[in-house]
């Protein structure tokens, strides 16, 4: 397989600098990417390949995946405290670190399926993540550990990316009403801070009709 020239000994530096969730997050997405044929020799020395796993998981729905994830997060499987010192207070324990990679992994499937057909499901799959991630904001201390003080801002979300395919997604299946809700409130609870940028990636892949309700909304927040 080709590397298209790249420089793996820059990468591989690059790689031990890097933080447990997004090795996780990599390695993921590795798994993902790869042929089946290939995995043994990704992983066949380090973690044991089961077969028919893969082949059950790829059966699930992205909305499935979502609604999944989003309930085992809320029941604390995730949540992994430890005793918090001045030697381990920038520290995430693994279960925050799993928890963190696979919201983002299911984060990139939403914005890599936001041109599919079925751009209601992967709508709803991104209401589903960002309904998780306003919970961790209610501050209730339940779905993961952070150390020191946390919320949705340590998840590490690329909103520019993540809402761009968002609001694709969602001018494609809602009425002009239901596109300028949504909008308003997912600037507002994640990205007040550039809330002008945002509207105006929103503006530009809205109808006309979208457009008019989005901005008598501005109008009206202003």
């Amino acid at each position: 397989m080709s590397n298209l020239g790249a420089d793996l000994s820059a990468l591989r530096r690059q790689l031990q600098a890097l933080p447990r969730d997004e090795l996780l997050v990599i390695a993921k997405r590795a798994i993902e990417l790869l042929p089946d044929a290939a995995l043994p020799t990704l992983l066949g020395d380090v973690v044991q390949i089961e077969h028919g796993l893969q082949a059950t998981a790829q059966t699930l729905s992205l909305l499935d995946e979502a609604r999944g994830f989003s309930a085992t997060s809320m029941s604390g499987k995730f949540y992994d405290g430890f005793d918090v010192n001045s030697r381990n207070c920038t520290q995430q324990s693994r279960g925050t670190d799993a928890c963190v990679a696979e919201f983002n992994r299911l984060l990139g499937r939403c914005v890599r399926e936001a041109n599919t057909v079925a751009g209601g499901m992967v709508c709803e799959s991104f209401e589903v993540l960002f309904g998780l991630l306003r919970h961790i904001d209610e501050g209730l201390d339940d779905v993961v550990f952070f150390a020191d003080e946390g919320g949705s801002w340590c998840i590490g979300v690329d909103w520019r990316e993540a809402l761009r395919a968002y609001f694709r997604c969602l001018a494609r299946t809602a009425s002009a009403e239901d596109f300028a809700q949504p909008v308003d409130r997912v600037i507002r609870d994640f990205v007040e801070y550039d809330r002008g940028r945002f509207l105006e990636a929103a503006r530009r892949v809205a109808s006309a009709a979208q457009q008019v309700c989005l901005n008598t909304l501005a109008i009206t927040r202003a």
